[in-house]
């Protein structure tokens, strides 16, 4: 019997409303959902990164510290779907803020000429090193043929400092052989055209969901931006005092810096989304409650259920 093949969004509790639209939004999008599934990743399932907070790791050639807070705490879970498959048939692999227009069933199903991973390449946009560099945030995986994928360990050696998480997102120690390109339809960085067939919201400052909402991220306070030390006791020590002011630091943004989430500046990309939602709640996939539980937990926009009802939903019960 041949398995069906699997959708995979990663996630953690934090961008999981988004997930769920997205989840709504591939089986909503094709004529085959009955043909594969569609399963979320979810970052608090993985002890073996859950339990990694306030540790260094290796990120593009210096030390930094795991945050589980991160809101892309998920990223990791990428490279963990073939383990997770039992090393056996095909996934697609995608971030919870990816929505489906097009059918992704044909994705799925396309002839992958015998290489392990299809993904987007977006080199031009990267200062490179000589190697491509890949956009793993949509992947289709052969998973027979990522064998040496083996997450817990690679986890294990990012933790050692002795595998960079940097290169390792981007493919770029893969052999090139074993990977081919998906065109730019199907992981459009926030760009809604008629060809396109995976939306790809990647300015997280204006997520349709967030408009008006506190910044809740900075990117510039989980890198150690000193060099990485020769010995071990200059790494200890230069992380102790490099934690002490990272944590003043975001002390500082989260008090002080008053930004909010702004408005997508394509009225269409935010149309879609509520549009997605209306349906996913009317079909009850998303509940009420849900959303409210979001709203309160700013993860979701205060206004949600008047931009909802502005295109026709009607709230099953009040606000209160």
């Amino acid at each position: 019997m041949i398995e069906k093949p699997v959708v995979f969004i990663n996630t953690n509790d934090n961008q999981i409303f988004g997930a769920k639209v997205a989840m709504y939004s591939m089986k909503k999008s094709s004529r085959y959902a009955d043909k594969f599934e569609v399963k979320l990743n979810r970052f608090e399932e993985t002890p073996h990164l859950h339990k990694r907070q306030g540790q260094p790791y290796l990120r593009k050639g210096r030390p930094a510290v795991w945050h589980n807070e991160d809101l892309q705490s998920w990223s990791p879970l990428r490279r963990k779907v073939p383990q997770m498959m039992g090393f056996k048939g095909r996934a697609l692999v995608t971030d919870p803020d990816v929505f489906a227009i097009g059918d992704v069933f044909e994705l799925l199903n396309v002839d992958m000429k015998g290489k392990a991973i299809l993904c987007r390449n977006i080199s031009e946009g990267y200062k490179g090193n000589g190697h491509a560099f890949y956009a793993s945030s949509v992947m289709l995986l052969d998973c027979s043929l990522l064998t040496h994928w083996r997450w817990d360990e690679e986890i294990d050696q990012m933790f050692k400092m002795e595998l960079d998480y940097g290169p390792w997102i981007g493919l770029q120690a893969e052999d090139p052989e074993s990977i081919g390109e998906i065109g730019e339809e199907w992981n459009s960085f926030d760009k809604l055209t008629p060809e396109t067939k995976l939306l790809h919201t990647t300015e997280r400052v204006t997520q349709p969901w967030k408009t008006g909402l506190p910044i809740d991220f900075n990117l510039n306070i989980h890198s150690i931006r000193s060099p990485m030390p020769s010995s071990a006791r200059s790494l200890i020590g230069g992380l102790i005092r490099d934690l002490s002011n990272m944590f003043t630091m975001e002390k500082a943004v989260r008090t002080h810096s008053g930004e909010k989430y702004q408005p997508h500046p394509d009225p269409t990309q935010e149309k879609l989304f509520f549009e997605l939602l209306r349906g996913a709640m009317e079909e009850d996939f998303i509940d009420e409650g849900f959303l409210r539980k979001h709203i309160k937990e700013n993860n979701v926009r205060h206004d949600a259920f008047d931009v909802l009802e502005a295109i026709g939903y009607r709230a099953q019960c009040s606000s209160g």
